[in-house]
């Protein structure tokens, strides 16, 4: 009897305790998913609140400036004809993107020109700016041999300006709406605010430049001191700092301050207490890459860039010649004048289910796009051994300034497959010296060529050859050894958007 009723208290006592987690556990759900809902809500509110748009026009016109004065160099340098008309063979991106025959290549590059300085100005900014990032965009898909990270940021970051109202605040469109209203009436264009999801796409940006360059280098070869110690004796009869350059832990310790400063900086640069000092830091590591590398404009759009991190209104206190008082018609921001900050206005009223549903899309492609972009740099890890050899993933990764290839020797060859003859091409008569010196180092460019000359060997002799290359590499300063496999049909690899060549 005893053992019963404690059998029955026992479980009588379960099942209570098992209601009273049922309900706890029902409450910490709730209040999970209150909690979960609450944060999606202030963050949404967050990214959507409107700020002034003063610091977005300073880059703006930064962006457009530095992209016409790179054009000035692609042309006083004859590299408009040297990359992109000169040469008999590109190795697009895209195959059905080709250059503009005769001298569209010199008009393509005027326009971009003018197009920048329409940019930079806010002129006709919407158009303008959408047709700046498409030229931009197909100039980089010509040719592998001319990819450079710098010129891929600048069409990430043409597509977000696109994207952006950034001609509300010190545009000439902003000017041309002012003067076009009647008097008394309210311009036609928006107050000079702008939603801040815009700043912060492209200040992630940025900071995944940074922190992916940073992630690239926790490497053994990096971590060793190369390839920057190789580099920085070149630098040895730099005057005054030149001996530094050259001596040996210059490069260890130079190659471990770099590693810190992209891993750190995003971080830096997003704190707003952090940020003089990570400013400071960025203005001198992007002028010491200026000085040591040519890496064309990269340094300055990082630099340009810092606009973007500080407080949105900044160039009003600092450019007050310049940016006046913006205009608060119900903007929601917080706009400084020279006596300090305006008082924040009232809360406005919670946004009505329609205008809820039309800020979703904008901040769902925000997401999606970030997502995309803190993916796609660690896609190499999808392929067998190292993309500093194989390059399979190498591009589109934010890998800078990693690797040195040297190449000791270089030889494709064709053979017909009826008779069994090989024969050396004559590289210089295919491909141009820069086409050249980056395809000899990365082996899906080698393949590609292949398949080029397959192709055009097929139309003139009517079979299709096999197409074999004996390349030998070191990589900073390592042993020599095969890039590709010699004894591989190379026009017969199958290549792809996720396609890497085998190894030897």
């Amino acid at each position: 009897m005893m053992t019963t009723t404690t059998m029955t208290t026992g479980g009588s006592t379960s099942s209570t305790c098992t209601e009273s987690t049922r309900a706890s556990t029902s409450t910490t759900t709730g209040t999970a998913a209150g909690t979960g809902s609450d944060l999606a809500r202030r963050w949404a509110a967050y990214l959507t609140a409107e700020v002034d748009a003063a610091s977005l026009a300073v880059f703006r016109v930064g962006y457009g400036a530095l992209i016409a004065w790179e054009v000035v160099r692609y042309a006083l340098h004859d590299r408009i004809a040297r990359y992109y008309i000169e040469p008999g063979f590109f190795f697009s991106f895209v195959p059905f993107v080709r250059p503009w025959g005769g001298t569209g290549m010199y008009w393509h590059f005027a326009a971009v020109f003018v197009l920048a300085l329409l940019c930079a100005a806010g002129l006709f900014y919407r158009v303008s700016a959408a047709l700046l990032c498409a030229a931009l965009t197909y100039v980089f898909l010509l040719d592998k041999a001319q990819y450079l990270n710098h010129l891929y940021l600048l069409c990430l970051l043409g597509l977000l300006l696109a994207v952006a109202p950034a001609h509300r605040a010190h545009s000439l469109d902003l000017l041309r709406a002012r003067r076009a209203s009647p008097a008394g009436a309210p311009p036609s264009m928006p107050t000079e605010t702008v939603p801040r999801f815009h700043l912060f796409a492209l200040k992630a940006q940025i900071a995944i430049v940074y922190f992916y360059g940073g992630v690239a280098k926790l490497n053994g070869d990096w971590l060793r001191g190369q390839p920057l110690t190789m580099w920085l004796a070149e630098h040895a009869d730099a005057p005054l700092v030149g001996p530094l350059l050259a001596a040996p832990a210059a490069g260890l310790a130079l190659s471990y301050a770099g590693l810190l400063i992209d891993l750190s900086m995003g971080f830096l640069l997003f704190s707003r207490r952090t940020f003089p000092f990570g400013a400071a830091i960025a203005v001198a590591f992007n002028l010491s890459n200026a000085f040591l590398f040519k890496i064309g404009i990269f340094p300055y759009a990082m630099i340009a860039s810092l606009a973007l991190f500080a407080e949105p209104s900044w160039p009003r206190r600092r450019l007050p010649f310049l940016f006046g008082r913006a205009d608060r018609a119900g903007d929601g921001a917080l706009v400084s004048s020279p006596a300090g900050p305006s008082p924040a206005p009232a809360p406005s009223p919670a946004p009505a289910p329609a205008a809820s549903r039309r800020r979703a899309l904008p901040l769902a492609l925000l997401h999606a796009y970030l997502l995309f972009h803190l993916v796609v740099p660690l896609r190499h890890w999808l392929y067998p051994g190292d993309v500093a050899w194989n390059e399979a993933g190498h591009r589109f990764s934010w890998r800078m300034k990693l690797r040195d290839k040297n190449v000791s020797e270089l030889d494709i060859g064709v053979m017909d497959p009826r008779t069994g003859v090989r024969e050396s091409l004559d590289l210089e008569e295919w491909l141009t010296d820069r086409q050249l010196g980056e395809m000899s180092t990365r082996p899906d460019m080698i393949v590609d060529f292949a398949r080029h000359v397959a192709d055009r060997w097929q139309e003139d002799f009517g079979v299709r050859p096999v197409v074999t290359a004996k390349v030998v590499a070191s990589l900073n300063g390592g042993p020599f050894r095969d890039l590709v496999d010699p004894t591989r049909d190379l026009a017969s690899l199958p290549r792809g958007l996720f396609e890497a060549v085998p190894a030897p």
